[in-house]
């Protein structure tokens, strides 16, 4: 939430709550529905505690259900893998924990359920842990508990890789996936189902967020989704012509917005506008991107009070063929030296650097990330030619 909270530190604070929230109405949807159980498969945490605050958290969140009458069976996935979370707060009783060294069967007696799975007990999990699941009950539901990839879901990291015939050779009646964040159905005979996460964490993750609940008759199997989510990210894409003026590509936003308001259903919204195509305004926007942000904030707000501005992406040209720039008087032609210098390597590794020194001054540990400014280096670069371009053409 970085990016957000260097706008609006309270706006943030609604999206970090809205991780919580939700994991607490989903206790207290399951509460009121009187399930028999829940399953987790795997990430409840992302990394290693700071402190035992999100500890407690989530073991007062069990304990509610734990007054309920309401088991939980959940593995550890590469997240909070065994080698990755080295704090603990020990969990009520009602908390079953899968093994991390081989696989392991819990048996409810009175529903006759058979439930299987193994944790990850480091963070890279490269081997086929499925085909090491044991055999079906006999007479019984069994469901297998696996956090994985399958044969690959992009951009997720390939971990505890199998095929849907893996997963089918065990005879199992139903499996509960773990690790990709966007809900998935892979397969209907048996049910595969990826629930993906309770709350959407950046733009990559758009759309309604929750759980399965899962309903087992005597001769079928049925599953409805549970939204949960307590703030949402949306994506808007405006392809721009040259004729468009500056309110033609506010309305735009403005009507686009007001479809993402709609689909949070009143939630709270970030959104990312990536505007594309050819525009007259281009170097408007790149000399004035603070004045174009603050507008394209403003339409969002006049299509819903409750949507922000997460980032403005600008991928524009002028569609017209590029002239040479600089003094005419003087013979000095800008591009061609700018594309000298861009092809000194030197160049790219001095914005590297500058970058990383940057970026250790940043909150949150965003320093450990790939790209710490959002952006790559050479994205940068580009940024900052063509904001030399259009400040020599407009005359600043």
């Amino acid at each position: 939430m970085l990016g957000l909270a260097s706008k609006d530190t309270d706006v943030a604070a609604q999206f970090i709550e809205a991780t919580r929230n939700a994991l607490s109405t989903l206790v207290s949807r399951a509460i009121d529905l009187a399930v028999d159980f829940i399953v987790i498969a795997g990430d409840i945490y992302d990394g290693d505690w700071k402190d035992n605050k999100i500890g407690l958290f989530f073991n007062r969140e069990m304990a509610r259900l734990q007054r309920a009458g309401i088991p939980v069976y959940l593995l550890r996935g590469n997240h909070d893998a065994v080698s990755v979370v080295t704090k603990t707060i020990t969990l009520p009783d009602n908390v079953f924990e899968f093994p991390t060294n081989r696989p392991g069967t819990f048996r409810i007696d009175s529903l006759k359920v058979a439930l299987h799975g193994q944790g990850f007990v480091e963070r890279s999990a490269t081997e086929n842990l499925a085909i090491g699941y044991p055999r079906r009950e006999q007479g019984w539901f069994n469901i297998g508990v696996l956090h994985t990839s399958l044969s690959g879901r992009e951009p997720h990291a390939p971990y505890a890789p199998c095929s849907v015939d893996d997963l089918r050779s065990r005879g199992y009646d139903y499996w509960a996936l773990g690790h990709v964040h966007q809900f998935e159905e892979v397969s209907a005979d048996p049910p595969v189902i990826f629930p993906g996460n309770l709350q959407g964490r950046s733009v990559r993750e758009v759309g309604a967020k929750g759980a399965v609940l899962v309903t087992v008759g005597d001769s079928h199997v049925e599953y409805e989704r549970i939204i949960v989510d307590g703030a949402r990210f949306c994506e808007v894409k405006a392809m721009l012509e040259p004729h468009h003026s500056m309110i033609d590509i506010l309305q735009m936003v403005e009507r686009a917005g007001r479809t993402c308001a709609d689909e949070g259903e009143g939630r709270p919204l970030a959104v990312r506008v990536r505007l594309s195509g050819h525009s007259e305004l281009q170097s408007n926007f790149v000399v004035n991107r603070h004045q174009w942000r603050d507008e394209i904030q403003a339409s969002l707000h006049r299509a819903h009070e409750n949507i922000w501005l997460e980032k403005l992406e600008v991928r524009l040209s002028t569609g017209l063929q590029e002239k040479p720039s600089g003094d005419a008087h003087a013979g000095l032609d800008l591009r061609q030296l700018v594309s000298l210098a861009d092809d000194r390597k030197e160049l790219l590794l001095e914005a590297q650097a500058l970058i990383s020194s940057i970026a250790i001054k940043l909150p949150g540990g965003a320093a450990a990330d790939e790209s710490p400014l959002e952006v790559s280096a050479e994205a940068l670069l580009e940024e900052a030619k063509q904001l030399l371009f259009a400040r020599t053409e407009m005359g600043l």
